[in-house]
C-alpha cells in the first residue's frame, strides 16, 4: 500500500508521496489559467492553430523541442533522449472543440468564439499532458526521471474518423510502447479516476441516407412512391431488423438524428433525407456493421419502391483498454491518492478516436472525474453548459506523472 493510501480521494494535502513530482502550486495556478484560456479561444478539428502555437510555446519556455505535426495542427514532444531501444510511454490528449455555442453564465472564461464550444473537455486533457510534461522535464532536469516519454496533442477528434489516423501517418508512435490518455467524466468526481480491463467505449460510424422516388398528389399515393412513408420505415423498421441479424450482447445500434422530406402539406415529395449514428461495443460486430445495414435499408426501402443511396461512413473502433495498462494507471493513481480514488466504470456509447492507436500499440484511457464533489446537478458532454472542476487538472497530472514514473521501473 502507498503512504497515500489512506488520503481522501481527491484531497489537495496529502501525505508524503511515495514517488517524486509534485505539482508546485504556482504550476498549478499556471495550468488553470492555461486551460481557461484555451477555453475562451475554442477551435475546431484541424484549425487548433492558436492551441498549437501556445503548446509549443510553453514547451519550448520549458527548454523542451516539440515538433509540430506534418498536417500543420498538433504536436509531440519527447521528455528525455530516446535510447531506440526500449519503447516510450506516450501521454495522449485532443484538442479540438466543438460546433455548438457556450451557453455558460457567471464565469469568466466563456467562449469569445460564437458557436464555438470546449464542450467536451478537451481543454482539459489538453492542459492535463501538458502539466505532465512540464513536471517530467522538471524531474529529467535533475536526472529523476528513468525513462523518457513522450506527449502527443492531436488534432480533430471530433472529425469523423478522427485525427488519430493522421497522427499515426505523422510518426507520432515511433518508438512507442504503450499509450494513455484521459476523458472527461461529468457523473465522476474531480479527483477520482474510472477504470475498466478490456472495450469502455463504443465503435460509432455516420450514416446518410438519400431515398428518391416519383412524387405526386396526395390525393392519389397510390401513383407515386410515398416518400414520407417510405423514410418512416426506413426510420422504425431498419434499427428493428439490424437487432435481429446480429447478437444482442454486441449492442450494435442505429440511431436517427435527422429526417428531412417535402415542404407542402398536400404534394408526395420526390426526396427524402436521413442521417444518423451506427454504435456498436463489440469489435467483431461493427466490423459486420456496414453490410448488415446496408442489407437493412435496401430491404425496407425496395418494399416501399424507394430507391436508397446510402453513405456508410467509417468512424471510429471501440477502445478496448488493454489490461496491463489499466493495471499500470490503476497503480499510478493509487500512489498518488489512494485506493478510494480510483472506481470501476461501465462500457459506453460514446466513440472516441484514442482507438486508433490501439490498433498499433497497447494502451488504455481512464475516465477523469471533472464534477465537483457534492454537486448533484450533471453538466453532460456535448452541451453548451458543460464545465469541469479545475482541481481536475491535478488530479490528472498526478495520474500521468506518476504512470510514467511506474512504468519506467517496468521491464
Amino acid at each position: 500500500m502507498s503512504r497515500e493510501s489512506e488520503a481522501e480521494p481527491g484531497s489537495e494535502s496529502a501525505p508524503a508521496e511515495a514517488l517524486p513530482g509534485a505539482l508546485p502550486e504556482a504550476l498549478r495556478a499556471e495550468l488553470v489559467a492555461f486551460r481557461r484560456d484555451l477555453h475562451m479561444h475554442p477551435e475546431l478539428g484541424n484549425q487548433e492553430f492558436r492551441t498549437t502555437a501556445a503548446l509549443k510555446a510553453r514547451l519550448e519556455e520549458a527548454g523542451l523541442k516539440p515538433r509540430v505535426l506534418a498536417i500543420g495542427t498538433g504536436l509531440t514532444c519527447d521528455i528525455g533522449d530516446w535510447d531506440g531501444v526500449r519503447p516510450m510511454l506516450a501521454l495522449r490528449a485532443d484538442i479540438d472543440a466543438l460546433p455548438i455555442p457556450d451557453t455558460k453564465t457567471g464565469v469568466p472564461y466563456r467562449s469569445t468564439v460564437p458557436d464555438r464550444a470546449h464542450a467536451c473537455g478537451h481543454d482539459v486533457h489538453t492542459t492535463v499532458v501538458l502539466g505532465a510534461g512540464l513536471v517530467l522535464a522538471d524531474l529529467a532536469a535533475r536526472g529523476q526521471l528513468p525513462h523518457p516519454v513522450r506527449l502527443i496533442f492531436q488534432p480533430a477528434e471530433e472529425v469523423l474518423p478522427g485525427g488519430a489516423p493522421d497522427a499515426i501517418e505523422s510518426g507520432v508512435l515511433d518508438g512507442v510502447g504503450r499509450i494513455v490518455g484521459v476523458h472527461c467524466d461529468p457523473r465522476v468526481d474531480a479527483g477520482r479516476i474510472g477504470l475498466r480491463h478490456g472495450p469502455i467505449t463504443s465503435a460509432c460510424d455516420r450514416l446518410e441516407v438519400a431515398l428518391d422516388g416519383p412524387g405526386g398528389h396526395t390525393a392519389r399515393p397510390h401513383l407515386t412512391t410515398d416518400l414520407v412513408t417510405a423514410a418512416a420505415k426506413v426510420v422504425t423498421e431498419v434499427p428493428a431488423l439490424v437487432a435481429r441479424r446480429i447478437d444482442a450482447r454486441s449492442g450494435l445500434s442505429v440511431t436517427w438524428g435527422r429526417i428531412e422530406s417535402g415542404h407542402a402539406c398536400n404534394v408526395i415529395p420526390q426526396h427524402a433525407e436521413l442521417s444518423g449514428t451506427v454504435r456498436c461495443l463489440d469489435l467483431k460486430a461493427w466490423r459486420q456493421a456496414p453490410d448488415l445495414v446496408h442489407g437493412a435499408i435496401q430491404e425496407v426501402a425496395e418494399l416501399y419502391r424507394a430507391k436508397p443511396e446510402i453513405n456508410y461512413i467509417r468512424g471510429v473502433p471501440p477502445v478496448v483498454n488493454d489490461p496491463s495498462v489499466t493495471d499500470l494507471l490503476r497503480e499510478a493513481m493509487t500512489e498518488r491518492r489512494g485506493p478510494l480514488a480510483v472506481e470501476d466504470t461501465e462500457q459506453s456509447l460514446g466513440g472516441e478516436d484514442f482507438s486508433w492507436y490501439l490498433e498499433h500499440v497497447p494502451g488504455a484511457m481512464a475516465r477523469l472525474g471533472v464534477r465537483k464533489p457534492g454537486e448533484r446537478t450533471v453538466r453532460d458532454l456535448h452541451q453548451g453548459d458543460f464545465d469541469a472542476d479545475e482541481s481536475a487538472i491535478t488530479a490528472g497530472v498526478e495520474l500521468f506523472t506518476a504512470a510514467a514514473l511506474l512504468d519506467a521501473g517496468r521491464e
